[in-house]
């Protein structure tokens, strides 16, 4: 890789998180107390909620009152929507996605976490690894977190002891492996008091791993761009004619993967031609390399056609074009999803119409068991389906590519998000698939 994207990579230290756990485990309050001890509260957000923390006979102020912004999760005292929080320390900038521990909202951590490189688990040191706490272990897995940090919450209310901690951890760090996650950082934790989240404990000199904050600042998160297979989804296509410039032809969009040099050889789906990058253009000048997540302007040395929604990859590394997609999907509307259903697919810059031909299996995140033949899929649910398109599309294993491994389903009828997919296998193994019904007509026999 060159020393220009080394340099550039080295320079941008930004981690985007989720914090996940069981109803009452303390995630609003461990973020709320990340935000008060980093100094990222500004002094109007804190005067409210000390007003709000003693208008409702509380003497210390709720740090959660910090993330639990809508009305309904106040008077309840639990999350229910992803709260964002962006805050930063001298050694990195931080995304924060606070989520619901309840069952009936996995869909929202499903949300929360799809752009996280990294998921906070918290875990009540009373009651240890509980259901939800598998389950939302099994979701980071399923959406290919790659790092997990178990935070034992409420050790001051188990004595701060040792033992506790130890158990957990090892129950938590058995079952993720068999998830497929590589590594675990637990860290014992009172998210009340302060406990090893900004400042290592007073009362927990067992402990000498790093606090949360420490860890979050230190993790290694920039992966190397030129490990992945370049993928850039055309988004617009430029093409100013004007006098000075008549013939130029540009294509704009966001890298979504890999690196992008000129002179690479490549290939532009689903057309299938070929072509040479003759020219990569970044922030308005010219560059000989750009990689993802950059937003740049293509030019190739051929003329072709080609339009948003086409995918220019690098000739050696081309992903193949299929209008048969099986993946596992997190149904996130209250509407149903069955076999038969007419639904448009986005992914990337591109929406095709599509039928769900087969829903083989729904994973049953207790055990990951896999129930087969459920008929439908209901929200929060997560199963296995297999999509045909209208067109061909270029999608990676979502196992390779979160970015172009993902896409969504979408009610044609009202623009409604009806489901998260991710192509591929994920962790879950592949069910069977039935014969697949027959498509109906008004244009969507395909």
């Amino acid at each position: 890789m060159s020393s220009t994207i080394t340099a550039h990579t080295g320079a941008t230290s930004l981690l985007r998180f989720a914090t996940a756990g069981s109803v009452d485990d303390g995630k609003s309050t461990l973020v709320g107390r990340l935000l008060h001890d980093s100094k990222s509260v500004l002094a109007d957000q804190l005067e409210a909620v000390e007003h709000a923390s003693r208008n409702r006979g509380q003497e210390a102020p709720d740090l959660a009152l910090l993330t639990d912004g809508l009305r309904a999760e106040r008077e309840q005292g639990i999350t229910i929507d992803v709260a964002y929080r962006y805050f930063a320390t001298p050694r990195r900038r931080f995304i924060l996605a606070d989520t619901p521990g309840h069952v009936q909202y996995t869909r929202n951590m499903v949300t929360g976490a799809s752009t996280a490189e990294l998921a906070v688990v918290l875990v009540d040191a009373r009651n240890g690894v509980v259901e939800q706490t598998r389950r939302h272990a099994a979701v980071a897995a399923l959406l290919r977190v790659p790092q997990v940090v178990l935070a034992v919450n409420k050790m001051d209310l188990a004595g701060y002891a040792e033992p506790v901690f130890a158990a957990i951890a090892e129950e938590f760090t058995t079952y993720a492996a068999s998830l497929g996650i590589p590594e675990v950082t637990a860290i014992p934790i009172s998210a009340l008091a302060g406990d090893n989240v900004v400042a290592p404990s007073a009362t927990m000199d067992w402990y000498g791993g790093p606090t949360v904050l420490e860890h979050l600042e230190t993790v290694p998160v920039i992966a190397d761009p030129s490990a992945d297979p370049g993928r850039f989804p055309v988004q617009y296509v430029i093409r100013p004619q004007t006098p000075e410039h008549p013939d130029y032809r540009g294509y704009a969009g966001q890298i979504a993967s890999g690196v992008l040099r000129v002179g690479d050889a490549v290939t532009v789906l689903p057309s299938g031609r070929t072509s040479t990058i003759e020219g990569i253009e970044a922030l308005g000048r010219a560059v000989d390399a750009a990689w993802a997540p950059q937003s740049v302007t293509v030019r190739l040395a051929d003329d072709l056609d080609i339009s948003r929604g086409d995918l220019i990859a690098p000739t050696a590394t081309v992903p193949a074009a299929s209008q048969d997609i099986e993946a596992t999907i997190c149904h996130v509307a209250d509407r149903p999803l069955r076999p038969g259903d007419r639904v448009l697919l986005k992914h990337t810059t591109r929406t095709v119409k599509a039928i769900v031909k087969d829903i083989p299996s729904r994973l049953m995140l207790d055990d990951l068991s896999q129930h087969p033949a459920p008929g439908e899929l209901v929200a929060n649910d997560i199963g296995r389906i297999t999509v045909r398109t209208a067109e061909p599309l270029a999608l990676d294993a979502y196992a390779d590519s979160r970015r172009t491994g993902s896409f969504l389903l979408i009610d044609p009828a009202d623009g409604t998000t009806l489901t998260a997919g991710m192509a591929g296998t994920a962790f879950a193994a592949a069910a069977e698939t039935a014969p697949a019904a027959a498509a109906d007509d008004e244009g969507w026999d395909f």
